[in-house]
């Protein structure tokens, strides 16, 4: 599909989106208009409110915060993840043995942990950056076991014939062969770590973008509620967008499609 085409598309969606949600608001549809607007607020008012507390300054202070937690929920919990992975895709007898206790940890609820950590690590940034690598950890460390697993036993046995090594399989088999799964599951990690810095500055923080739509929620200031998230949700997007950048960077392997139906 042609790129522009595409873009034009999301930004349909996103338009006919925020009619609806005008139309629903301003007009006594389902509700009384004034007891719709407590409840789901106004796009213009909200929209409003998201450029006041940008040309105030005040948000980037609290973008700033969550971004830091956020990079190194990521960082910590994307090369964790990576590093356990290939260690267990590898050593079979090591799976098998952490393998109920991988699976008993992933299934623990985060929100339970939220505060646990806090007690352990206090309310600054490394309760929501432990929060944030819970979330992380598992989603890599799945795919890329998954991936190492999936390498194709004709391709393992070509690359020991040639008499490599474990590091050159690992560097020309292995690697290659996760890369593809470890990207797929960065963009969902990525809006993971950041859900996971968002709660644990809901649940105690005295800064943060979750600590914001507490404070908004608390008044009960619908609002600002909705401008919290929407900044939330730009911020999710710009995050993708260069995690993307990356992918396609690292990727360039990648042989180009057949165009003319041979293999």
């Amino acid at each position: 599909m042609n790129r522009l085409k595409l873009i034009l598309l999301q930004v349909a969606v996103g338009f006919g989106f925020l009619l609806l949600w005008h139309v629903l608001t301003n007009y006594p549809i389902l509700a009384p208009t004034r007891q719709t607007q407590f409840f789901f607020s106004t796009p213009l008012d909200v929209l409003a409110r998201v450029w006041k507390e940008f040309a105030s300054g005040e948000i980037w202070r609290h973008l700033w915060i969550t971004l830091m937690e956020t990079i190194l929920a990521f960082a910590f919990g994307a090369g964790g993840g990576i590093l356990f992975g290939f260690l267990f895709a590898r050593r079979e007898l090591l799976a098998a043995v952490f393998d109920p206790y991988i699976k008993a940890a992933n299934a623990l609820p985060r929100v339970v942990l939220a505060p646990i950590f806090a007690l352990w690590f206090g309310l600054g940034i490394w309760s929501k950056v432990a929060l944030g690598f819970t979330l992380v950890f598992f989603i890599v460390f799945f795919n890329v076991y998954q991936g190492v697993r999936e390498v194709s036993p004709v391709v393992l046995a070509n690359a020991r014939m040639l008499c490599m090594n474990e590091r050159q399989l690992l560097r020309h088999v292995y690697w290659p062969a996760a890369l593809t799964w470890m990207f797929s599951s960065l963009h969902t990690s990525v809006g993971f770590a950041l859900v996971g810095a968002v709660v644990g500055e809901y649940l105690g923080s005295s800064a943060g973008l979750g600590y914001k739509i507490h404070e908004a929620e608390s008044v009960f200031d619908v609002t600002g509620v909705f401008a919290g998230m929407v900044i939330l949700s730009i911020f999710v997007i710009l995050i993708d967008f260069v995690v993307t950048l990356i992918e396609r960077r690292l990727l360039v392997w990648r042989p180009a499609p057949s165009t003319n139906g041979q293999g």
